[in-house]
């Protein structure tokens, strides 16, 4: 065992000894715990009541577990203020500060548990890294809200603040939705962020059947733990390791899944970095291929209105992979964390709800629930909830009204000065130039809440929530920092979209972006000291998942 290194000398036994541990809990393998809990995170306050049940599917199994902590930000908290600026650099925090625990103290495997946005991905980096044998629990989903008798979720709040700025709501209703769209702990309830990585690793193969639908208050999210916690003994016994699971085949299932289900804009951020941990190289350009041939299964909030309480009802992840895999699109003998293969977890699956999950044979559309759009504004690529966009902004042209950051496009967007046709775009917030790549849910949701969503683009190099909706178009790459035609941008000029025909282009000739480019100059560093600017100094592009480049030692 690993932990022999730990457990069979007399100065560390001492240590062990001073935790309260005995002599036969030295003698079985030590397996990490990684308790994302915090009180500060409503996806994570219920963590510790998941890590001792997973605690005591160890020892019931014959484990001795050791629990330690990864920090947690709260996007929703975080948004729209110099926070958000720490969203997506925690995942980079969480994947080194797991590696640095895990190595320092010798574990023979790890139990995950983490729930919202960046803690899913920032495990799994870490858990490809290691590359001992990994499983995933995480808390679950909220509850849906409820509100004049409709179910709602977070990003209802958001547009509802638009509506009440545009007068459309008194503040009354906006109070109710403050008090009850929110009415659980659990990552928010639609196929946001925190969810699509739920389910995702669940497709991957990471986590065992039910992991990203069971709510984070049934019972039933209690016995998944304690399974977790059995479970990782036989991957033990087993040798089966995450890279062993995560192979290019099952990041390519994961691709088709997340097409199928209409998962968050951010899942092509962080499917490249986990595959870049495992030395795959994830190309989104195979995005648009997997997608042409993926049908669109799901509505789920906030494409519809249909949230992760009814897919998991429904049949959940492996009602839509048994589905999808009709139509061949699934390698299915691949071995996953159950110990047995895709098509051995998913043989008893059945769709419960053809509402929820649709027939392949009746889908949303023929084609996936996101997109990867490339031309002269973006010639390295940029990304967009395909599912989420109405039918007639699927193809826009419109003038566009330029911003340097978020704050400058909310002050516009409440004064009333973004029209119908307008292409609203906020640049230099990017991986670089944000610095953090900061998730732009006020404007979209400003927007939406205004009425103008049937008839306004928004096009950034930063990023969107999963709760974001309409023709929201983030991770433009190249970013403005490093002078990408983004920067190049003017008021006024005319910006193409054709979402169904994978293009964007600003309407001029190559000669006057010649001329823009010679005099465009970058920017002086928005922030210079801490984690950030150090970040901002290593960090690549989003089309690469906004992976840290590796400094090399070598000869």
């Amino acid at each position: 065992m690993r932990s022999d290194a730990v457990t069979k000398e007399t100065p560390k036994r001492a240590l062990f000894h001073a935790l309260g541990l005995t002599n036969e809990e030295m003698e079985r393998p030590l397996i990490g715990i990684v308790s994302s809990q915090n009180e500060v995170v409503p996806g994570h306050m219920n963590l510790d009541k998941i890590v001792e049940a997973v605690k005591l599917g160890v020892a019931m199994a014959g484990g001795t577990p050791l629990v330690f902590p990864a920090i947690a930000v709260c996007d929703g908290i975080a948004m729209g203020h110099q926070g958000m600026k720490y969203s997506l650099v925690t995942r980079e925090l969480i994947a080194d500060s797991t590696e640095a625990m895990a190595l320092a103290h010798a574990f023979d495997a790890l139990v995950m548990v983490p729930n919202c946005d960046k803690n899913v991905p920032g495990l799994l980096m870490a858990a490809a890294r290691l590359n001992i044998p990994a499983i995933f629990v995480s808390g679950g989903p909220m509850l849906a809200g409820r509100v004049d008798g409709q179910k709602t979720s977070f990003s209802s709040v958001s547009e509802a603040v638009g509506a009440y700025g545009a007068g459309k709501i008194t503040a009354e209703k906006l109070l109710e939705f403050e008090n009850k769209a929110c009415p659980t702990c659990g990552s928010c309830s639609g196929m946001y962020t925190a969810n699509s990585m739920n389910c995702l690793t669940e497709v991957l193969g990471m986590g065992l059947p039910g992991n990203g639908t069971i709510p984070a208050v049934y019972s039933e999210r209690l016995q998944l733990a304690k399974h977790a916690g059995m479970q990782i003994m036989k991957l033990l016994e087993q040798n089966i390791r995450p890279r062993d699971i995560m192979t290019e085949d099952a990041f390519r299932n994961a691709l088709t899944i997340d097409m199928a289900l209409g998962c968050s804009t951010n899942s092509m951020l962080h499917l490249p970095a986990i595959a870049h941990e495992c030395g795959i190289e994830l190309n989104l350009d195979i995005a648009n291929a997997v997608s042409d041939r993926t049908p669109n299964l799901c509505h789920l909030a906030p494409a519809g209105h249909t949230y992760i309480e009814d897919l998991n009802e429904a049949g959940g992840v492996g009602a839509v992979m048994k589905e999808v895999d009709k139509l061949g699109l699934l390698r299915t003998d691949l071995i996953t964390c159950t110990g047995k293969t895709v098509a051995e977890n998913i043989a008893g699956c059945v769709n419960r709800n053809p509402e929820v999950i649709r027939p392949v044979e009746n889908p949303y559309s023929k084609t996936g629930g996101i997109a990867v759009l490339r031309g002269n504004l973006a010639p390295d690529s940029c990304v967009v909830k395909r599912s989420a966009v109405a039918p007639g902004m699927l193809r826009h042209t419109g003038p566009a009204k330029v911003f340097d950051c978020e704050e400058d496009a909310m002050e516009a967007i409440n004064a009333g000065e973004i029209e119908p046709g307008d292409v609203v775009v906020i640049r230099y917030e990017g991986p670089k130039g944000g610095p953090g790549m900061r998730e732009m849910l006020n404007p979209t949701s400003a927007i939406m809440g205004r009425g103008l969503g049937d008839s306004v683009a928004l096009i950034t190099d930063g990023r969107f929530s999963g709760a974001t909706r309409g023709a929201a178009i983030g991770h433009v790459s190249p970013e403005a920092a490093v002078g990408g035609p983004i920067a190049l941008l003017q008021n006024g000029d005319m910006i193409e979209i054709d979402i169904m025909a994978n293009r964007i282009n600003v309407l001029l000739d190559e000669e006057e972006l010649a001329a823009r480019r010679a005099a465009w100059k970058p920017r002086k560093p928005k922030i210079t000291t801490g984690y950030l600017a150090r970040y901002a100094s290593q960090v690549t592009s989003g089309n690469t998942g906004a992976v840290l480049k590796q400094n090399s030692f070598a000869d």
